[in-house]
């Protein structure tokens, strides 16, 4: 059994907090094609409340995530309108090892935003 999983979780800059109620769905991607595989919430901690991939689900390959910034945004209050700078933001990333503990955190604010390999 793979002991491999995908994490993530979300921290509001502008506010400095944990960004609750962002919407994350995530894609495998080959050659063109995305195929949707989950979706999750974060809670209150900012993280969703299980991995968003784990197991024998979890293989290596290319993924996507993307997160509805702006739905958050707007919903605290950070950014209004139609057109926002940010609104849904993509994360790709390769897997090589599906062993392993990929942690994909994003760092959000209005007007800009950050990724790193987490632990």
């Amino acid at each position: 059994m793979s002991s491999g999983k995908l994490t993530t979780h979300v921290l509001d800059t502008a506010k400095g907090k944990p960004a609750a109620g962002v919407k994350i769905m995530l894609y495998r991607v080959s050659g063109n094609g995305h195929e949707k595989i989950a979706e999750a919430v974060t809670n209150a901690d900012g993280r969703t409340n299980a991995p968003m991939l784990a197991g024998e689900a979890f293989k290596a390959g290319s993924y996507e995530l993307v997160f509805c910034a702006g739905d958050y945004l707007r919903g605290t209050g950070q950014a209004a309108g139609d057109v926002l700078f940010l609104d849904e933001i993509p994360i790709r990333f390769g897997v090589p090892d599906a062993e392993a503990h990929y942690h994909v955190p994003l760092l959000i604010s209005p007007f800009a935003y950050s990724t790193y390999r987490g632990s």
